[in-house]
């Protein structure tokens, strides 16, 4: 993946590259005889959004909470923050934030005394930052966290995981009980956090516009392991979709390079294309007889060919 880093220290004209924050070789996790990860390799340096997507089931919970510990791994290693995760726990828990899917703990504790209890387990707990989100997404303090509701209690598990200021901020799912406001406020907070120098976001998510607001990097999860990793701005420029229509329309696709996936209906052939030479496009399109028409692919379409 490439990704933007922070100023090193030169020993020489050349700068070092910085450590990953996580790093994965070869992590393997199966449930009941049923692999979900089959040896995932993975890096991600500091100072970026990462997108995780995948489609349903493709194991992306699974994979988040192996790399923080919270689910035994069958095989490989993972490295968080510079040292072996075999556990949460220790004082680089302090670095990191996580919202899950779901977040049920506490029921019968009020918004305001849970804060305050789980304040007391971290190093940089910000409470202005607590206190500023609570008010501006109306958030009872005085309200029991079982009186919730669901969209309410993913805004707190996201005060939670933001006010510790965590170096690391992993994301499951983190707005899909949002509605489209508080979603907004939500991305908007994000953005503001990865201002500070060194902030890393690995986000799972299948709301692709918010990825794009972010300027992340796209990383996809698909046959049990990372198939990629790259800038949102690089997958823009190295995929397209060439659209051909001839009115005889068209039996198959015919072989041209870099093709991933090609598709007929009537008189129209749709081809997505990896880094794609326009003239052999227009040469196609002329030896064929057609019309060629090059699209540039969302992030939305390209998950949808490609996941």
């Amino acid at each position: 993946m490439s990704a933007a880093e922070l100023p090193l220290t030169l020993v020489d004209p050349i700068a070092l590259p910085a450590a990953p924050v996580l790093h994965v070789q070869g992590l393997v996790k199966s449930f009941d005889k049923r692999e979900v990860l089959r040896g995932v390799d993975w890096s991600v340096p500091a100072g970026r959004v990462i997108g995780l997507l995948g489609r349903n089931g493709a194991g992306k919970t699974t994979l988040l909470r192996c790399l923080l510990g919270l689910s035994p791994i069958d095989g490989g290693q993972v490295q968080l923050l510079g040292a072996p995760m075999t556990e949460p726990g220790g004082e680089r828990m302090h670095r990191i934030g996580f919202v899950p899917q779901t977040f049920d703990l506490f029921p019968w504790m009020k918004v305001r005394a849970y804060l305050d209890f789980t304040a007391a387990f971290y190093a940089r707990w910000d409470h202005a930052l607590a206190a500023r989100l609570l008010q501006g997404w109306e958030l009872d303090p005085k309200q029991k966290i079982g009186q919730l509701s669901q969209g309410q209690r993913q805004k707190l598990a996201i005060v939670r995981a933001i006010a510790p200021q965590p170096d690391l901020l992993v994301l499951d799912e983190p707005v899909a009980s949002l509605d489209p406001q508080a979603r907004r406020a939500f991305m908007t907070e994000l953005l503001e956090l990865m201002r500070h120098p060194g902030k890393t976001v690995i986000f799972s998510t299948h709301i692709t516009a918010d990825l794009e607001r972010a300027g992340a990097d796209i990383a996809l999860l698909r046959d049990g392991r990372i198939q990629f990793m790259r800038p949102l701005a690089e997958l823009r420029e190295r995929f397209v979709r060439a659209v051909l229509t001839r009115a005889e329309g068209w039996a198959e696709a015919p072989a041209m390079a870099g093709a991933l996936k090609a598709t007929v209906a009537g008189s129209e052939l749709q081809m997505l294309l990896e880094d794609a030479d326009p003239a052999v496009l227009r040469a196609l399109a002329e030896q064929a007889g057609a019309e060629l028409r090059v699209e540039t692919p969302t992030l939305e379409d390209l998950f949808v060919e490609l996941a």
